[in-house]
């Protein structure tokens, strides 16, 4: 059997800007192209008998959209997902900022 994790290296080599980049919408005289925080992540592995397994996934964060109107051209984020992704990090941030100062206490 072929090396399991070149075949989805090659799979996903077309996701790229596709997947940050969503396809063009018009609506209204007015064009939107939405764009998204994308990663994804596969690996692979085999046993000395020969067995063989893979797995993978990824991950898509709406971050906003490009809006056209005639010769403007302005980005709207998506303020929805940016309160989702802020709280974690100041929550996160401020933990550990606590814990580095009250190490630099001691």
């Amino acid at each position: 059997m072929p090396n399991l994790a070149l075949e989805l290296g090659k799979q996903t080599a077309s996701l790229g800007v596709t997947s940050a980049y969503g396809e063009q919408q018009d609506v209204d005289g007015v064009r939107i192209v939405p764009v998204a925080l994308a990663w994804s992540g596969f690996g692979a592995g085999e046993d000395k008998e020969g067995s063989n397994g893979g797995g993978g996934g990824g991950v898509s964060i709406p971050l906003g959209a490009y809006i056209r109107r005639g010769d403007d051209l302005r980005f709207e984020p998506n303020l929805v997902s940016l309160v989702a992704v802020a709280i974690p990090f100041i929550w996160v941030a401020g933990r550990t900022l606590s814990r580095i100062i009250r190490a630099l206490k001691r």
